[in-house]
């Protein structure tokens, strides 16, 4: 690319020119000149022009979600005679760069089918597909939705490194979880699906809801401690756990005995259990000493299902809790890459760190014995 483009913020100085590009780069869905004007304004965006001798040659627009981690390409442009020479990727690259300086974890925008340059310009800088929206442009053509995740800080942690395994059914979160932290500190562990639901078998509570067993913290500290770990298991609940999501007393009663169960086993172990809530300070001081938390989350504040979900605290730094979650989500197309180190900001992450009408917080830290 030419080396005599600048990249410059807009100005009001900068809708009829916009707007001209306009008209010229796009047949339907232009933006209006009071479109422009909003987005200059009032927008909780970054809106980046390209010039060349003064004139502009191209922008793209970035829309911002609050409270959330996400950014969005909203509109971008190039004009004719200014393509094939690489600004489109430089101000994809400088968009993303603005991004994740603002601690936005994806980069999501929506793309014309017809419209294969920019699929290709898309693709050829790792966005992939990850939905369809129907009948959204003006000529009524679905909507393909792309994403890319800018944001990583993995390699910037002083931490443990984490392999990857996916839960291979909807109630293995647990184990999958404990054989990631497992085989991050013991490399002779083999993930497979065989260790996966026999530490589903260990550390079960018989039922949860209406659907499979779910697992108990107490049965993954167990678990883990039978395989060789030294493990710390903190609970801020002396009473059996998740009976408040069964409505049969008979139920609450087998899980009420399997509880005492694994609790005799414990008191037989030299597992630490500590009747406290562990608070964010206290993961992130186990990760240092070489320790891999596994915590229980409610998924509500990700997806609004409310159901108990185990992951690997995998890092931690000032502004987020990264974690590794071995669910994939085909329908979102979360995949391993996007699961990994995943940040989580350290104020959702805190409240999303409990589960139950009880405020459950539960966690099992497994390191190495020495």
């Amino acid at each position: 690319m030419n080396t005599s483009v600048e990249l410059n913020n807009a100005s009001l100085d900068d809708v009829d020119a916009l707007y001209r590009i306009e008209k010229r780069c796009f047949k339907i869905d232009r933006m209006s000149r009071r479109s422009f004007r909003w987005m200059i304004q009032k927008g909780n965006s970054d809106f980046i022009l390209a010039r060349q001798a003064s004139q502009i040659i191209g922008y793209i627009l970035v829309l911002y979600h609050r409270g959330t981690h996400l950014a969005r390409i909203y509109s971008f442009a190039v004009i004719p005679e200014a393509r094939g020479q690489g600004l489109g990727e430089v101000l994809l690259h400088h968009a993303e760069k603005l991004a994740a300086a603002r601690n936005c974890i994806y980069m999501r925008l929506e793309v014309h089918p017809k419209n294969q340059a920019a699929i290709r310009l898309y693709e050829r800088n790792a966005y992939h597909p990850f939905g369809v929206i129907k009948d959204y442009y003006e000529d009524h053509a679905d909507a393909l939705r792309y994403q890319k995740r800018i944001l990583y800080r993995e390699d910037k942690l002083d931490f443990i490194s984490v392999p990857y395994y996916r839960q291979s059914t909807d109630f293995t979160c647990g184990p999958a979880s404990l054989m990631m932290a497992m085989q991050a500190l013991n490399k002779d562990i083999k993930l497979d699906r065989s260790l996966e639901l026999q530490l589903w078998r260990e550390a079960t509570t018989i039922y949860m809801t209406s659907g499979h067993g779910g697992c108990s913290p107490l049965g993954l500290a167990l678990a883990a401690w039978q395989r060789g770990f030294r493990v710390e298991l903190w609970l801020n609940s002396r009473a059996p756990l998740f009976l408040d999501g069964v409505r049969s007393e008979q139920k609450k009663a087998v899980m009420a005995l399997v509880h005492e169960d694994f609790m005799q086993q414990i008191r037989q172990s030299d597992i630490e259990l500590h009747y406290a809530e562990i608070t964010l300070e206290q993961l992130e001081s186990s990760l240092h000493d070489g320790g891999l938390p596994i915590v229980l989350i409610s998924s509500y504040s990700f997806n609004r299902t409310k159901a108990p979900h185990w992951v690997v605290v995998s890092g931690a730094d000032d502004t987020f809790m990264y974690i590794h979650d071995p669910e994939e989500d085909e329908e979102s197309y979360r995949s391993e890459t996007d699961n990994l180190y995943l940040p989580i900001a350290r104020t959702a992450f805190n409240k999303s760190f409990r589960f139950g009408q009880s405020g459950l917080r539960t966690c099992v830290i497994i390191s190495a014995r020495k």
